[in-house]
Order: C-alpha cells, then sequence, then structure tokens
C-alpha cells in the first residue's frame, strides 16, 4: 500500500489557501470515508476551519458510533451539530408518515430538505467558503465536478479538495494512518447516508447505487450539492 503523496500535496495546498484567503470557512462532514481523511489533514494542517454535520435524526447506529470516535481522537478540534427543526419533522411524519419518502420523489427531496437541505442553510450562514469532501468518481451527478466552484444558492465558494481523488486513493490514505471509519464500508456501503435511504451494493454497481435506490441516478441528489454550480 503506498500513499498518493501528489494528491495529498495538492489537497494540503487548497487547504492552505481556504484558510488563510476565505475566513470564516467550514467543512461539511457527514463521516463518510472522504472526510475522515479531510478531518485528518484539516486537524493536522488546517486546524482554523471550522468542521460541521448534519444529524438527520435517521443516521445509523455505525455513524453515531464513528462520531465518538472522531471526536475522541481529535479532541482540539470543535465539531458542531445541526438538526433539523423539530415542528418541520413532525408535519412532515403527521402528514406523510415516518417514512413518506418511499412515495415520491417529491416527498424524498421534501424529506431531505428539511432534514438536510435547511439545516446546511443555517450551518453556512455567514461563511466565506464551504469544504466537501466530493469526487468525480462518486456517480452521474458527480462526474464534472470542479476542485473549486462558486455556489450561487448560498453565495459564496464551495471546495473540493478530493475531487481528482481516486477510491482507492482515500483508503490507501485511511489505513496508512489507521483512522477509524465507519464499519459498514466494509459491509458493501460505500456511500452512507440516513439508515432507510442506503443499501449495500453489490459487486459492479455505481458506487451510489444504494443511496435512494429506488430512483433512478439522475435524481440522487439530496440537494446539499447542486449540480448547477458554475467553476471558478
Amino acid at each position: 500500500m503506498t500513499i498518493n503523496k501528489e494528491k495529498i500535496e495538492h489537497t494540503l495546498q487548497q487547504l492552505g489557501h481556504i484558510s488563510q484567503q476565505y475566513k470564516p470557512a467550514t467543512f461539511a462532514n457527514s463521516f463518510g470515508a472522504e472526510d475522515i481523511v479531510l478531518v485528518d489533514l484539516i486537524a493536522q494542517h488546517a486546524p482554523e476551519i471550522e468542521i460541521f454535520s448534519l444529524d438527520t435524526g435517521r443516521l445509523p447506529q455505525e455513524t453515531y458510533t464513528l462520531m465518538q470516535a472522531v471526536r475522541e481522537r481529535y479532541p482540539a478540534l470543535q465539531f458542531k451539530t445541526y438538526f433539523p427543526a423539530a415542528a418541520d419533522v413532525e408535519s412532515y411524519v403527521e402528514n406523510h408518515g415516518p417514512n413518506g419518502f418511499y412515495s415520491s420523489i417529491e416527498l424524498r427531496k421534501k424529506c431531505c430538505h428539511i432534514r438536510k437541505v435547511e439545516p446546511l442553510q443555517r450551518a453556512l450562514s455567514g461563511k466565506k467558503a464551504w469544504i466537501t469532501g466530493l469526487r468525480k468518481e462518486q456517480g452521474a451527478t458527480r462526474e464534472n465536478l470542479a476542485d473549486a466552484e462558486w455556489d450561487d444558492l448560498h453565495g459564496l465558494k464551495k471546495f473540493n479538495p478530493l475531487a481528482n481523488w481516486s477510491e482507492s486513493d482515500v483508503w490507501d490514505y485511511i489505513h496508512h494512518h489507521q483512522l477509524p471509519y465507519n464499519p459498514l464500508h466494509d459491509k458493501g456501503y460505500p456511500s452512507i447516508g440516513c439508515a432507510p435511504c442506503t443499501r449495500a451494493i453489490t459487486k459492479g454497481e455505481d458506487i451510489r447505487a444504494g443511496r435512494w435506490w429506488w430512483e433512478n441516478p439522475e435524481t440522487k441528489e439530496c440537494g446539499l450539492h447542486p449540480v448547477t454550480l458554475i467553476r471558478a
């Protein structure tokens, strides 16, 4: 196993640029494999970058266990968690049931908006830039991903420092540095979101086939990452 030092250096340069030129900047950490890499790099080289996560209230227990492990490994970092508005969740469940999102794309996206998009808007308020762990290889909706984009929806720069990393680049880094990661990855879950909307995939399936598996690939985003962002 070897780590790709060239890609790591490129990512570090970008994180350094963000921390110097875009204060305050924040990293959207969903505790996926890519995000674990970025947490480690930020902790060592750009600790002034804020880190937040969105707790939808329906995450797998394995994700919560990892959240605790990461907090304990990096005690100097500040991890902020945003939750959906309780009144909105209550209204959705009252009108559509706890699993109404299976009924239509409209209801699924409405659930995602309540549990993810609206909390993200609060997390990004007052920030000059945000950072994600998105990669080009992660499916049809991300194949044109750029290192840096202008997020017109939120009015700030969006950086994807791992855009050109391969899956093996990510896992080589994790194993080389013996980082904690979600055990669901070892059970066929390359992409992990809310428990009722995520399943394991089989060999040969797209990396995001397990996310909202009842929908077409073109609709498999939750609204956090619109595909119409302007490259910058």
